[in-house]
């Protein structure tokens, strides 16, 4: 077939009545390839090749430190016997585990909760409100995101210790606030400035002040966005073992510092280490999995907008 026999064939035009049928997306044609049971079978072994460490610690922290130590965890399903909650009932006997998994949760609530207000109304202001060099101010947020945390340890630390808030839970909240925030202003405002012009003078055209407008209206639009900033927050300060080893206090230090703790004071203490790892992992997980809808939309939405 020649050249000009394509280009014909192409310009064809269509019987009367008919309309052309349009050409399925990318996500439709996966969707369709999903389908299929060979790739079914396929994407449920990659999960299970993923979720393979999570099981693995899963096992190994209801087996004994002498089983553990004859023979790998795999083993548990010719001796399920073997398997025992001895471990969890030491782990919450251990008064360090027990104090980071509180301390844990007295960091990562407050700079969560802070990170999300405070991103969402600055946020709202930079997106629909007028103020002198609001432009030149949203630059300024934009390039914080590349100073690197590294980079600000020592002279942070030097200020928090002068103003007296270093190895304290404040201080290691304000670190995470400080960091957390140009991510959260920048991803909000993007996300806020795409809400219709129009819906917003309506609003205001019956009466609503600007307090009303952003409890009303744009909250509850920004819901998904919120609730996927709130997720990626969490985890980033839940899992933090950098800045919680350097501005945290070290009689209360957050779970993961007191795990890599009981690993360097007691080297081989499996049957503590494996269910207070898998704890700490599961707490994650569990909030992933309730905000699991709203983080796809969100995610979603800004894919689309």
């Amino acid at each position: 077939m020649t050249t000009t026999d394509t280009a014909v064939k192409a310009e064809r035009p269509l019987p009367a009545g008919a309309t052309a049928k349009p050409k399925p997306s990318l996500s439709a044609r996966i969707a369709e390839k999903a389908g299929s049971g060979f790739v079914q079978v396929f994407l449920i072994l990659v999960a299970l090749f993923w979720m393979m460490p999570t099981i693995g610690l899963l096992i190994s922290s209801l087996r004994g430190s002498s089983d553990i130590a004859a023979s790998g965890w795999w083993e548990v399903f010719t001796k399920p016997a073997q398997l025992t909650t001895e471990n969890y009932s030491e782990l919450l006997s251990n008064d360090i585990i027990t104090n980071s998994l509180w301390s844990t949760v007295m960091i990562t609530v407050p700079s969560t909760v802070l990170v999300v207000v405070i991103g969402a109304l600055a946020g709202y202001a930079f997106a629909w409100m007028d103020f002198p060099g609001r432009d030149w101010w949203f630059m300024l947020v934009v390039g914080l995101l590349v100073v690197p945390v590294q980079v600000a340890l020592i002279p942070v630390s030097e200020l928090f210790g002068e103003i007296g808030i270093f190895e304290t839970t404040f201080g290691v909240v304000m670190f995470h606030v400080a960091f957390g925030l140009p991510f959260a202003i920048f991803l909000l405002r993007n996300f806020f400035a795409q809400i219709p012009r129009e819906l917003l003078e309506a609003a205001r055209l019956d009466g609503a002040g600007e307090i009303r407008l952003f409890a009303r209206v744009v909250m509850p639009l920004g819901g998904p966005a919120i609730a996927s900033l709130g997720i990626f927050q969490f985890l980033w300060v839940w899992n933090d073992m950098l800045v919680a080893l350097i501005f945290a206090d070290s009689e209360s230090p957050p779970i993961t510092v007191a795990l890599q703790q009981q690993v360097r004071q007691f080297g081989n203490n499996i049957d503590v280490l494996a269910p207070g790892a898998f704890l700490s992992m599961i707490i994650p997980l569990a909030v992933f999995f309730l905000f699991q809808r709203q983080f796809v939309t969100g995610v979603m939405a800004g894919a689309v907008k």
